[in-house]
């Protein structure tokens, strides 16, 4: 997803890009929900941990992550395959890739080639839902917020299957995002509800992300060796 975040860096600010953004906002929990100082302590420590699995991962060799996503696209393709038997027809939304994520804008054309319609998440407003914009190859694209790559248009749909790129995920299938909570905040709004699946590195598996009130759960976390179900399903 070219780096979303403009001039800020992984630790810094609090400019967030539409896959899972930055760095969590004063107001980013609420304060009747949790008491204030795990609330600290937890986004302390969250913040040390995303920096250290985005070292962790970008210094993986390109080769390797390349290896990662072409077996992560087979790992989607037996997952949707086995919970909707065709794809035709599903509209099915994932990511620009960024800060070393894994590229699957492969998977993207073969599953658009196949019936399913793709979307990318957009940033609209700072701090609120995504939305998601019809995405097909060869589409115009503009330079979106944090200069990552959006659809210049088309229409905005609620996709049946959501990809959510996890720098980190733990077995009841919480993920380490980048921080921002625009999926948190989006999966929140999104009716109906859809099958949302955290896409990662085995590697990046952590005990637990140490979940507050405002983390939703993943219905499955798929990493380049397999897939499991979340708490979420």
């Amino acid at each position: 997803m070219t780096d979303p975040d403009g001039p800020k860096d992984a630790i810094g600010g609090y400019a967030s890009p539409p896959c899972l953004a930055h760095e969590i906002g004063p107001a980013y929990f609420e304060p009747l929900a949790v008491d204030q100082q795990q609330a600290t302590n937890v986004a302390r420590w969250r913040k040390a941990e995303r920096a250290r699995l985005l070292a962790q991962r970008s210094a993986l060799p390109v080769a390797v992550r390349h290896e990662a996503s072409e077996a992560v696209a087979e790992q989607l393709d037996r997952l949707l395959t086995a919970r909707y038997g065709s794809i035709d027809g599903l509209t099915i939304s994932a990511w620009w890739p960024i800060k070393a994520e894994l590229n699957l804008r492969h998977w993207l054309e073969g599953v658009a080639a196949r019936g399913a319609r793709v979307t990318l998440p957009v940033v609209v407003t700072p701090a609120a839902p995504l939305v998601f914009r019809f995405w097909m190859p060869g589409c115009r694209m503009v330079q979106g917020f944090w200069k990552i790559p959006v659809p210049a248009d088309g229409p905005e749909m609620v996709p049946d299957v959501t990809l959510a790129p996890v720098v980190g995920w733990d077995d009841a299938g919480f993920r380490l995002g980048y921080g921002g909570g625009y999926f948190d905040r989006t999966l929140a709004v999104l009716r109906p509800r859809p099958f949302v699946i955290g896409v990662g590195l085995q590697v990046a598996r952590i005990p637990t992300i140490f979940p507050q009130p405002h983390d939703i759960a993943m219905d499955a976390i798929v990493t380049e060796t397999g897939s499991q179900t979340g708490s979420g399903a």
